[in-house]
């Protein structure tokens, strides 16, 4: 895994052991970043269930303001950090250990986010908690990009019911990235 392009280019990026965080695949980050690359310069980006923080460091490394990563896992915790030191971003970076949907609550008051990167173990419903949340937050704005990566499988119906607007849906293999805005109102 490494970071694909900006400023820190081509770094590589340490993971956990085992199972318990999922990296997003090199290339199907590319991907994604090819889908939002015009919103991500200058950005205020909220990178969800962080896990190794590789989608935050990738937006940082191609010029986004400020990154928060959240992350409940101690030791995935350490590893972001770890990350951010290795790349030289860890100045426009705060990192919260802490489940997403208190630590969301608490970054109400710092503004409105230009996009939030949700990424969620699958098939738990973390996906349609964190939205509910999202659907009254001060967090996201009209013009906020929200994006869910999700299992194939998972049930997404309620988005329309929580006031989301599917812009583009991205499908993978195992999985898929649905890109979202609030409707207007």
């Amino acid at each position: 895994m490494r970071v694909i392009a900006g400023s820190a280019r081509r770094i590589q990026l340490k993971s956990l052991e085992g199972d318990n965080t999922r990296p997003t695949l090199d290339r199907y980050k590319e991907t994604l970043f090819n889908t939002i690359q015009t919103y991500v310069p200058d950005s205020y980006f909220i990178d969800v269930f962080a896990g190794t923080g590789s989608i935050g460091i990738e937006a940082l490394s191609r010029g986004a303001r400020k990154a928060v990563f959240i992350e409940n896992n101690k030791k995935a915790v350490a590893v972001i950090n770890e990350n951010l030191e290795k790349t030289h971003l860890a100045d426009k970076a705060e990192v919260i250990a802490g489940d997403a949907i208190s630590s969301l609550m608490r970054l109400e008051s710092k503004g409105v986010a230009d996009v939030i990167f949700i990424d969620p173990p699958y098939n738990r419903g973390y996906e349609i908690q964190t939205l509910k949340l999202l659907q009254g937050s001060a967090l996201a704005g009209e013009d906020t990009l929200i994006v869910v990566e999700a299992s194939n499988d998972t049930d997404l119906s309620e988005l329309s019911e929580l006031g989301f607007d599917i812009i583009k849906t991205k499908d993978y293999r195992t999985n898929r990235h649905i890109f979202l805005m609030r409707k207007e109102t």
